[in-house]
């Protein structure tokens, strides 16, 4: 299982759209879309999670296109790795 950050998304982009795009290369076992408290609009960033070289297939397929009008960029989520000790 891999995390795939994704960037750039425009704010009105719909979480099952983003499923959808997602689900073309894989199945997708988890999605948390970001969105701003007060508007509900999205915050331009997600996390999806998918099996690895489903994971890598989508990163090939949708880093740098173009997405509701924007262009997305989508990379594996390095987590924590090189943060520690910053607080």
């Amino acid at each position: 299982m891999l995390t795939l950050v994704v960037r750039g998304l425009p704010n009105t982009a719909t979480e099952s759209g983003l499923y959808n795009l997602f689900a073309a290369y894989g199945k997708v076992f988890g999605m948390k879309v970001n969105q701003d408290f007060f508007t509900g609009q999205l915050r331009g960033f997600a996390t999806i999670d998918m099996e690895g070289h489903e994971a890598r297939a989508a990163i090939a397929g949708l880093n740098g296109r173009d997405f509701e009008g924007k262009t997305i960029y989508v990379e594996l989520d390095k987590g924590l790795k090189g943060k520690r000790g910053r607080r």
